[in-house]
């Protein structure tokens, strides 16, 4: 939730104020440094937006399986007092309730199983259904319990999605309204993250121009390649559309490899490599906080989904400082 406030905070507290800012900086370069700063912060909070999704349609999945186990468990309850309804009847003599048929209409069989002596008065068949019985309403009733706290889950992982979206859209709103007050000429050559290329603090050793380490990386690169000039969509991964970490899970997708969901989960889904052995296929992770990846695709050069309102592109390796480099 960290990385939720924050982002919210900073969307709130510049929302609207975009003519403020051009008044104060006519000639924008403060203000294109605040976008930037939304810009990032949007990106955060869509790595987050995009863990709560994961999370939520993890819980979503488990309680489908605890409620498939759950029918069956009740289902195989109701044989069971449907065959002791049977025994019981096959028993019933001079119109009085046989013990096992009054345990079966108990309001608490269990507690009418602790008395011991009824085991004596049933036979071992029905003994032996009885026990089964009371063992499958114990299970339904502990399936019960942990589907109720899924939902619970479930509820609570839906909530913070939803603030995980307003806090991505509050802050690109934000942004959105400083781009537009900035001058035309400003507003023009304004580019994400222009003062932060890794150019500015040092110089990017010599790649090598190496094919890819595997088969699967290949794959992966050429399926990132046959979506270039998809648009960026927060949260999408694809086909059509992609975030940064939604395009490099659905390139190795293609190539049957499952990344996490995250820029930051990706940057450990594999081996760890030096930027001066980076090969195509490899996932470039930027900025300290492991907020956007892309992918190395040869030649000093990545593709990624760049930011919303653009893309999927090329770009140099340097337009940003590079974090670490993973080989999936």
């Amino acid at each position: 939730m960290t990385v939720l406030s924050a982002a919210a905070a900073a969307a709130a507290a510049l929302s609207g104020a975009g003519a403020e800012f051009a008044a104060a900086d006519p000639g924008g370069t403060g203000s294109a440094s605040r976008i930037d700063d939304l810009y990032q912060q949007a990106e955060r909070a869509t790595q987050a937006y995009d863990a709560a999704q994961e999370q939520q349609q993890r819980v979503r999945a488990e309680l489908a399986t605890l409620q498939d186990r759950s029918a069956r468990t009740q289902q195989r309850v109701n044989e069971l007092r449907d065959e002791l309804g049977v025994l019981a009847a096959s028993q019933y003599r001079s119109g009085g309730i046989d013990p096992s048929l009054d345990l079966l209409l108990s309001d608490d069989p269990d507690d009418y199983l602790d008395r011991l002596s009824v085991l004596d008065r049933i036979g071992g068949q029905q003994a032996g259904r009885l026990h089964e019985l009371r063992a499958a309403q114990r299970a339904l009733h502990q399936e019960r319990v942990q589907a109720a706290g899924k939902l619970t889950e479930l509820g609570h992982a839906g909530t913070a999605l939803r603030q995980r979206k307003q806090a991505v859209q509050q802050a690109l709103g934000s942004a959105q309204r400083l781009l537009d007050a900035l001058p035309p000429a400003v507003r023009a050559g304004w580019r994400p993250d222009a003062d932060q290329r890794a150019s500015r603090d040092r110089v990017l050793p010599d790649l090598p121009d190496l094919p890819a380490p595997s088969g699967r990386a290949a794959l992966a690169v050429a399926a990132a390649r046959r979506v270039l000039g998809a648009p960026y969509v927060w949260g999408a991964t694809g086909p059509n559309a992609f975030d940064c970490s939604g395009l490099m899970l659905y390139a190795y997708r293609q190539a049957g490899i499952a990344l996490p969901r995250t820029s930051q989960e990706q940057m450990n889904a594999g081996q760890r490599v030096p930027l001066d052995g980076i090969r195509p296929g490899d996932l470039v992770i930027y900025r300290a906080d492991a907020s956007h990846v892309a992918m190395y695709v040869g030649g000093g050069m990545v593709i990624h989904a760049p930011y919303p309102g653009a893309r999927v592109r090329y770009d140099p390796i340097g337009m940003m400082p590079v974090t670490a480099v993973t080989r999936p």
